[in-house]
């Protein structure tokens, strides 16, 4: 199989599916045919679908110049038919892995996926799962469903896993210059893996087992869950001890060594960061481990929207005497992060909702965001003009856009609440201005 794999590989022949055309899956199909492959984009959404086969693209990353050449010289095409697989020679499947209301993961994705690979699975294919989950995933989940066909993983085909490293709405590090970790259910199947990849990334580092590649990823986010954890909960204790957190982090950040800088914020948001430590530690307890470290972390996360509507409320009361309920605020940002359109998990939802609990009355503008729905209720970002911002009691910046025009915002609004450092550059008017 490595033999023949590497032979279609070589001379470009090798066809490549990716299930999955989000924020991880299109930017990889786009890598493979911008390589000389044939991609194949499989997904259930009509719109993306039709986009794609258009040559358009629905994600800021990948420019729709970037999609049409490929699409008009047959590179990449996408489809809803997963009878198609049988085509392709490697398939990468890069479906949401989300949690349920009861916090447990949600692999219905990830099995519909197997299933239908199932259904079209031939000898001499390579299958790679990319979406984040928990360890054990690859084996007992997907392999099993492989195998009652009857075909043998490592003799009629290859399985392994390789963990997105996305980070949507960087302009630094992409699909092609990150480097990309991979595995495999055998030795044959890592080293088919590894050839894959190769051809699209600069790096590629093969570990010892699937098992340890699916812990990478959920080192990785659960990591950066603690630390900023460590880091939101620092904030709280600043605003008690009436002390700059953000001027803190400066000084300690010349540190050049033993220390990393994590900022505080309105919470975490995204796909990965919120979620990642939640399957971590349900597969723990799985195990007979109590994951307090985990536990704690993800806790202080999750109550920093809360601290948000909390301190919007004190302000208002010390500056002007005025209640939150009947006030009027703007939440500047929807997003989870910075220039992107993804508002998976953002924070802003949450200090939205806590805000309306409260009486207040809630606009928001975000220039990634035309629209979108709080608790089932279609939302409408404002028209960001010197009356709005003048007929609020509060802005609250909490999502730092690069193109917001914040000397603008500081001009005409009563008073801003920075949860970014958005505004650590404005040097006028800062009376207005208080960080979290």
């Amino acid at each position: 199989m490595v033999t023949k794999f590497k032979e279609k590989l070589n001379r470009k022949k090798a066809k490549i599916a990716v299930i999955g055309l989000g924020y991880v899956g299109l930017p990889l199909a786009v890598e493979f045919a911008k390589k000389g492959f044939k991609a194949l984009g499989v997904d259930l959404d009509k719109n993306k679908v039709d986009s794609i086969n258009l040559g358009k693209s629905y994600i800021l990353d990948i420019p729709g110049e970037e999609v049409k050449p490929l699409v008009k010289r047959g590179a990449l095409r996408a489809t809803r038919d997963y009878s198609k697989l049988k085509e392709v020679d490697a398939i990468i499947i890069c479906v949401p892995t989300p949690l349920r209301k009861t916090k447990d993961p949600d692999m219905s994705f990830i099995v519909s996926a197997a299933e239908a690979i199932a259904k079209n699975l031939r000898q001499g294919q390579v299958i790679i799962l990319e979406s984040t989950t928990y360890p054990g995933t690859t084996e007992e989940v997907i392999l099993p469903l492989l195998e009652a066909t009857g075909l043998k993983v490592g003799k009629d085909f290859c399985l392994g896993f390789s963990p997105e490293r996305i980070d949507p709405g960087n302009p630094t590090y992409m699909t092609h210059n990150i480097p990309k970790v991979v595995s495999g259910m055998t030795k044959i199947c890592r080293d088919n893996i590894e050839l894959l990849y190769s051809q699209i990334c600069g790096k590629v580092i093969p570990v010892s087992s699937v098992k340890v590649a699916e812990m990478v990823k959920l080192l990785e986010n659960t990591f950066r869950s603690v630390n900023i954890g460590l880091v939101n909960e620092l904030a709280l204790m600043c605003d008690s001890l009436k002390v700059d957190v953000w001027e803190i982090i400066e000084a300690a950040k010349t540190k050049p060594f033993g220390y990393m800088p994590f900022y505080p914020g309105p919470g975490l948001g995204g796909h990965c960061i919120p979620i990642d430590p939640i399957y971590l530690a349900w597969k723990a307890r799985i195990q007979g481990f109590e994951p307090r470290f985990i536990d704690l972390a993800s806790k202080v996360n999750a109550d920093m929207p809360e601290h948000v509507a909390e301190r919007i409320s004190r302000s208002l009361n010390n500056r002007f005497g005025k209640a939150v309920k009947g006030s009027k605020i703007l939440i500047l940002g929807l997003s989870y992060k910075k220039d992107v359109t993804d508002t998976r998990e953002s924070p802003a939802y949450e200090v939205m909702e806590r805000l309306r609990e409260r009486g207040a009355i809630i606009s928001y503008y975000d220039p990634f965001v035309p629209e979108s729905s709080l608790k089932g209720h279609k939302i409408r970002s404002i028209k960001l003009t010197a009356s709005e911002l003048r007929g609020k009691d509060c802005a609250v910046i909490v999502t730092d856009h690069s193109n917001v025009d914040y000397d603008f915002i500081v001009k005409n609004s009563k008073f801003i609440l920075d949860t970014r450092n958005a505004l650590r550059n404005v040097r006028t008017n800062r009376s207005k201005i208080e960080r979290l």
